[in-house]
C-alpha cells in the first residue's frame, strides 16, 4: 500500500516550481548563456524581478552569474550550471510523472 508521502509532487524542487523561477530555469536550460536583458524579455518580468530570482537561484547554486563590459556598457549574463541542469531535469521528470507520463 502507498503513503501519501509516496506521490511525485514531494519530490518537486520547491526553488524551482516557483512561476518567475520556472521561466527562468527552461530558457537558461536551452542555451549556452543568456544575456541579462534577453532573458527578462523572454520571460517577460521587470528587471528587479529578475534580479531577486536570479539571485535566488545563484544562491542555491543553479545558476551563474556573470558580469562583464562591452565598452564601458556593463552587461550582465547567466548560465546554468551543472547542478542546475541536474536539478531541471529531476524537476521535469518530477512533473512527468505527477502527469502519468
Amino acid at each position: 500500500m502507498s503513503t501519501a508521502a509516496d506521490h511525485p509532487r514531494h519530490r518537486l524542487n520547491d526553488l524551482i516550481h516557483a512561476p518567475v523561477r520556472f521561466s527562468i530555469m527552461a530558457a537558461l536550460a536551452g542555451a549556452e548563456s543568456m544575456d541579462f536583458k534577453d532573458l527578462r524579455d523572454a520571460i517577460q518580468v521587470s528587471d528587479s524581478v529578475l534580479s531577486k530570482q536570479l539571485a535566488v537561484l545563484e544562491k542555491a547554486g543553479y545558476v551563474r552569474i556573470r558580469k562583464s563590459f562591452a565598452g564601458k556598457m556593463p552587461r550582465t549574463a547567466a548560465s546554468v550550471t551543472p547542478a542546475g541542469r541536474t536539478a531541471w531535469e529531476e524537476h521535469l521528470q518530477t512533473l512527468r510523472d505527477i502527469a502519468g507520463g
